[in-house]
């Protein structure tokens, strides 16, 4: 992949993961994370550490989902292996704050786990369709 292909690419995923993430956190379960949550969440944020997340993930994305589907020619491969990864990376997550926090919600874990399969797989898909198209 071309660099400049690949900047666009990350360009791209990285703004619509930001839209659809600010969206969902900020709008749609902003209520449902502060009821589940509400104890442990801080009431200003660090905005370093959620940047780097950002980047990161959306990185790997990229690597692990959109360049594989774009080597194949197919937008339903980078759908999979982005929701796969969006998935696995939110149960990491998940799964260890409920083997090691006392008294994390199971549905908060569901939720999110949900939400990074699809988050994920919609950013691929549409780092797929940059890159593809160009």
């Amino acid at each position: 992949m071309r660099t400049i292909v690949a900047i666009q690419t990350y360009a791209a995923s990285l703004v619509i993961f930001l839209l659809l993430d600010f969206v969902w956190l900020g709008l749609l379960a902003r209520n449902f994370y502060r009821q589940q949550l509400g104890h442990l969440l801080s009431p200003d944020v660090r905005w370093l550490p959620a940047i780097l997340f950002y980047l990161l993930f959306v990185a790997a994305v990229v690597v692990f989902a959109v360049l594989p589907a774009v080597e194949r020619g197919s937008l339903l491969r980078a759908v999979l292996l982005g929701g796969f990864f969006g998935i696995v990376a939110y149960a990491t997550y998940d799964l260890t704050n409920l083997a090691t926090m006392k008294g994390f919600p199971t549905l908060v874990a569901a939720v999110d786990m949900t939400w990074g399969c699809v988050l994920s797989a919609v950013v691929a898909a549409v780092g797929y369709l940059v890159a593809a198209r160009t």
